[in-house]
């Protein structure tokens, strides 16, 4: 269960800078809070880091709070929340390692799984405007399809919350669309070591659509690494053996940092 104590953003990042010791900012994507990443920061701060977990704008600060509250969820664009973590990491008095994941414009596949999971959502143009939660039975597909029936009900009860539908239909629209906040430069120059790690039963992200991030972002001259992880879904961060993909990413910071 994660650690419902509330440590602001603030004395994360002050923590953090007083350390003097390399920051690991973690990034929670859609339908999760960022006590989804408590137990990766405890194994990072175990290994010498200083991990950071800040929020999207306005996040609650427990899932109770969420399921209670769920409209601070609604109209979150991807503009808004990348600007947030840029001012987070702008704090930073030393460049982090960012752990985070989402596919961006320029990534073509669309796998069957891939719309099924975001139907929820898209299925309805309304949505666009509100915060829209998960029923069990979608994040069982959606997240929890490689656990068994037990721990995927753990899993919804204890970490999913509603999520902004603006943000989604910026992500499905993204090829579509040149102006979409949703792309990066694959070519920054600047751009330091990245790992992509998939679940082999990602419903989400299938790993098709993890393997064309990771073409395009072997484009950049840094290094560009590709794993996956076998019998997993998308929910390989949380569930019972998130430890082993924490250890993975761990491995491949230490090689760097």
């Amino acid at each position: 269960m994660p650690d419902t104590t509330t440590v602001t953003e603030a004395d994360q990042i002050k923590a953090a800078n007083a350390s003097k010791k390399t920051p690991v900012v973690f990034i929670h994507g859609l339908w999760l809070l960022p006590s989804s990443w408590d137990r990766w920061a405890a194994v990072f701060a175990a290994a010498g880091y200083a991990p950071v977990s800040p929020g999207w704008p306005d996040d609650p600060n427990t899932v109770e709070e969420a399921k209670e509250h769920p409209e601070v969820f609604a109209h979150k664009t991807v503009g808004q929340v990348a600007d947030h973590y840029g001012e987070v990491i702008g704090k930073l008095k030393k460049k982090p390692v960012v752990i985070d994941a989402a596919p961006s414009r320029g990534v073509l596949p669309l796998p069957i799984s891939a719309l099924k999971s975001s139907r929820p959502v898209l299925g309805n143009p309304a949505n666009r405007r509100r915060a829209v939660p998960l029923t069990y039975e979608q994040f069982r597909y959606s997240f929890a399809n490689a656990v068994d029936e037990d721990e995927a009900k753990q899993l919804y009860e204890t970490f999913a919350v509603p999520a902004s539908g603006a943000s989604v239909f910026q992500a499905a629209a993204a090829n579509l669309n040149p102006w979409t906040e949703a792309k990066v430069d694959s070519e920054n120059p600047q751009r330091g070591p990245m790992l992509i790690i998939s679940g082999e039963k990602d419903h989400t992200v299938p790993p098709a659509v993890s393997a064309a991030t990771y073409k395009k972002q072997r484009r950049n001259e840094g290094v560009t690494e590709f794993v996956e992880i076998a019998n997993r879904g998308h929910a390989l961060t949380i569930d019972n053996g998130w430890r082993e993909v924490a250890d993975t990413a761990l491995t491949f910071v230490k090689r760097f940092v």
